[in-house]
């Protein structure tokens, strides 16, 4: 019901911004973010990052224990909420913005709306998100403006096709990313949908409603509308998908339903800007067995080698390596795991790195890549990384609970699920029930991890 103008967004967030500055964010600062999907929202994104900071996805849905751990983790000068959220909020030594607070009015409405004039460079953070961590610890991965730059940037992304985008991930997804700043700094309109959970119906209703042309939907959203209601997507021009293996019965549905709309399949983990590589499909009948994940995006490179960094053939399969200028910087504050994922590149100029993926690749004859597996125990849940170390970390701190295994099991309809199996610290007792385990998890872990 609201629309903003350039201009608007420009001035809103530059009174944000000098509010930000003059409370203590500055170049590589980390800001949270804790606000429901608004034009707030997104008027507080631009404004930490004009003020130079990095901002932090703060989901107010996690649990409490997970907030702690982030905002201690990543230690922000300062978080950005409204009065609603903040009172949920986990207690902290971090100061908050409350942006309906009356001083909090005062102090934007006393400011000037001008431009900021601050130096910024290329490598400065820009966002930090938090992903699962196969010790049981998440990580946060920094990655810089150069990386959001260049994915806004790809030609891929030129024409009609993106004019008018939709946002309706949640912030501490990564395709958010995409969402909003590839129409933002290609001159698009960037649609917000309803804050809250979407199911297909709205999500329906709004790409019709705001005539919305590309949209970004997780592999498994995307295939339960293609297979229940593909004509949904009537009037896009792009969906891009990712987040798992796409079902090529989703893509045929939905060419069929939809023969103007092209399907892209996004490839790319959250140490990469989004986007590493992608495979665009515009015919039903050239949709193979499987979906490949394509080639590499514009500033990145893809190489696929052997356990001595050697490259191999197409049609061998080897583990994906990606490098150029969408890598993020590494994992704040893990010196030692920054090492070990980001390694020196063999290949061009000296001083180069490359992100070692764990995803088991190879080459077609034609040049593109087909996915076909993970190099450990990593899975994908509704799009989001899963450690199952994490949650085996987590149910093993019960009193109650000896052992614990966690793995994905394939549903027919649903994708991967998760399975946890336990043992008992009192083999002579029950043990704690499956409901109470689950209501345990989901005070310490986020819902995609229970």
């Amino acid at each position: 019901e609201e629309e903003l103008s350039y201009a608007d967004l420009d001035e809103r967030s530059n009174r944000l911004a000098r509010v930000l500055v003059a409370r203590g964010v500055g170049r590589d600062a980390v800001v949270g973010l804790a606000l429901p999907r608004s034009v707030d929202q997104v008027v507080a994104l631009l404004a930490i990052v004009k003020a130079g900071g990095g901002y932090l996805p703060v989901d107010p849905d996690y649990p409490a224990e997970r907030l702690e751990f982030m905002l201690g983790d990543a230690a922000p000068v300062l978080v950005v909420t409204n009065a609603e959220i903040a009172v949920g909020l986990p207690d902290s030594d971090c100061p908050h913005f409350v942006l309906d607070e009356p001083d909090s009015v005062a102090a934007l409405s006393g400011v000037s709306g001008a431009a900021l004039e601050l130096a910024g460079h290329a490598a400065q953070l820009a966002y930090v998100m938090y992903t699962s961590g196969s010790t049981g610890t998440p990580k946060g991965v920094g990655v810089t403006h150069q990386g959001l730059v260049d994915l806004a940037l790809d030609h891929r992304y030129a024409g009609d096709a993106h004019r008018r985008v939709l946002h309706h991930s949640a912030q501490a997804f990564d395709a958010s990313t995409y969402e909003l700043w590839v129409p933002l700094l290609r001159g698009g309109t960037l649609v917000l949908a309803p804050p809250g959970r979407l199911d297909a119906a709205t999500l329906a209703r709004t790409i019709d409603a705001h005539r919305v042309t590309a949209a970004f939907l997780s592999s498994g959203l995307f295939r339960v509308i293609a297979e229940t209601g593909p004509g949904a997507f009537t009037g896009l021009r792009e969906i891009w998908t990712g987040g798992d293996v796409m079902s090529p019965t989703a893509v045929r549905e939905t060419l069929r339903a939809c023969p103007e709309v092209r399907v892209v399949n996004a490839y790319g983990p959250t140490e990469i800007t989004m986007a590493a590589t992608c495979e665009t499909i515009t015919r039903a009948d050239a949709v193979a067995e499987t979906v490949p994940i394509g080639q590499p995006m514009d500033n990145m490179r893809a190489y696929v080698l052997d356990s001595a960094l050697r490259p191999v053939p197409p049609g061998v399969a080897g583990e994906l390596y990606l490098a150029g200028t969408g890598l993020a910087r590494g994992y704040l504050g893990r010196l030692g795991l920054t090492a070990e994922r980001f390694v020196a590149s063999p290949f061009g100029a000296s001083g180069g790195r490359m992100y070692r993926t764990g995803d088991i690749v190879s080459w077609t004859a034609d040049g593109h890549l087909d996915f076909r597996g993970r190099a450990d125990t990593q899975v994908k849940i509704r799009g989001f990384r899963v450690e199952p170390g994490e949650i085996e970390t987590a149910l093993t701190r019960h009193d109650a609970i000896a052992q614990a295994l966690v793995v994905a099991r394939a549903g027919v309809d649903s994708g991967n699920q998760l399975v946890a199996y336990v043992v008992p610290a009192d083999a002579t007792a029950d043990g704690p029930t499956p409901a109470e385990l689950r209501s345990y998890l989901a005070d310490r872990l986020p819902a995609h991890l229970v």
